[in-house]
């Protein structure tokens, strides 16, 4: 319906369905350090689940600013205005269901309570630390305890800048900022349960 081809599967395509639903509700952000839907403030996620409702893959929200580190506040983050309001969009997507037969779930939206927000800006704090004292090789996806960072790229030949451990700089894999599936789980289990 909105002209999109669609992939035989996900795995050359991993942003098809995201890519599906921005175009699909008119999102116009694209991947400018601003919510999905500037004028509303809102966050588009879709979120995949298998037949039981559990996620099956942790969220990617948004790249981790390895090169340009200004936003040394958490409040003046790309994450933390990403995640100020959030419409997420469950999809019924076990790997056995063929694309064209996954279904959506019902769309729900969130906003952090105070104490999700503060675990959010104190696993911001501490993996921003790491990466401020020149340490973003040391961060693996055991930091955090809501939040992760993980390598986000196409492939691991891609590389961009950050500062390493003698305060020169480095070349390394591009990262992105990812929500643990454990923590979208229980914003499941809060708004269905």
């Amino acid at each position: 319906m909105v002209g999109m081809t669609m992939p035989k599967n996900l795995n050359h395509h991993k942003g098809w369905v995201g890519d599906l639903l921005e175009l699909a509700l008119g999102a116009s952000a694209m991947s400018k350090p601003e919510p999905d839907f500037p004028h509303l403030g809102i966050e588009l996620k879709s979120i995949p689940l298998n037949e039981q409702g559990t996620p099956l893959e942790s969220t990617y929200i948004c790249h981790v600013p390895l090169g340009d580190l200004l936003s040394t506040k958490w409040e003046e983050s790309w994450l933390c205005h990403k995640l100020a309001r959030v419409l997420w969009v469950p999809v019924i997507a076990p790997r056995h269901i063929p694309l064209g037969e996954r279904r959506f779930a019902t769309p729900f939206i969130w906003s952090p309570s105070p104490e999700q927000a503060t675990q959010l800006q104190q696993d911001w704090l501490e993996l921003m630390e790491l990466i401020w004292s020149g340490e973003v090789e040391r961060i693996t996806a055991h930091h955090g305890t809501l939040l992760q960072i993980r390598p986000k790229a196409a492939n691991a030949r891609s590389r961009t800048a950050a500062l390493g451990p003698d305060g020169s700089e480095l070349s390394t894999n591009p990262r992105g900022f990812y929500l643990r599936t454990g923590f979208t789980q229980t914003l499941l289990h809060h708004y269905f349960i």
